[in-house]
C-alpha cells in the first residue's frame, strides 16, 4: 500500500497566476519542493505536479502545471498536501523522522523501550521514549543518537548518566 506522507498546508493563494502558498514544517523539504514533483492534495488526495517552487517568508510558494489562474486554484485553499514516501528519493541511510517512531531503542545492546513520539519544543527536539510505563525525553541531536537500524527497527543511543535509573 502506497503511503502518503504529509508536507504541509495551503493557507493561501498569491498573486493573480494561480501561484499557492504552503505552510509547511516538513523536514526534508529539498526533496519535495521541486519542480516535477507529484503532490496529492486534500483527502481525495488529488494527484497534482509542481510546476515553480520559491520559498518567501515563512511560505513554500508554488504553482502546478495547468494552472495560470487564481480562480482554478482557489478551491485548494485550506486543504492538506502529501507526497508519496517513494517518491522522496531518500538516500541510503536518510529517513525521516516518523521513521523512527515504534523503533525499539537499545543502550548497550540492552532494550530500553519504544520510540513512542517526537516533540518540538520550538528550540530543540526530543524523542519520546516510553520505559517502564514512564516517559523519558532524549533530545534528538547526534550526540545521544548513535546509530539507526530500520531493517531491524532498533535505535541505538548513548544516554545521559541516571537517564533510565
Amino acid at each position: 500500500m502506497e503511503e502518503f506522507i504529509y508536507v504541509g498546508k495551503i493557507v493561501n493563494t498569491h498573486g493573480l497566476k494561480g501561484e499557492i502558498r504552503i505552510l509547511s514544517d516538513f523536514e526534508k523539504k529539498d526533496k519535495v519542493f521541486i519542480a516535477g514533483m507529484p503532490i496529492y492534495i486534500g483527502r481525495k488526495k488529488e494527484k497534482e505536479v509542481i510546476r515553480t517552487y520559491r520559498h518567501h517568508k515563512n511560505f513554500e510558494m508554488i504553482t502546478m502545471e495547468g494552472y495560470t489562474d487564481i480562480n482554478e486554484v482557489l478551491r485548494y485553499k485550506g486543504l492538506y498536501v502529501y507526497v508519496k514516501k517513494d517518491d522522496l528519493k531518500l538516500e541510503a541511510g536518510e529517513f525521516l523522522e516518523s521513521d523512527l517512531l515504534g523503533l525499539t531503542v537499545l543502550v548497550d545492546g540492552k532494550e530500553k523501550g519504544i520510540v513512542t513520539d517526537i516533540r518540538d519544543s520550538g528550540h530543540n527536539k526530543f524523542l519520546v521514549i516510553t520505559y517502564l510505563e514512564k516517559e523519558i525525553f532524549i533530545p534528538y541531536q547526534k550526540e545521544f543518537i548513535t546509530n539507526v537500524d530500520l531493517e531491524k527497527k532498533a535505535l541505538t543511543i548513548t544516554p545521559i548518566k541516571g537517564m533510565f535509573e
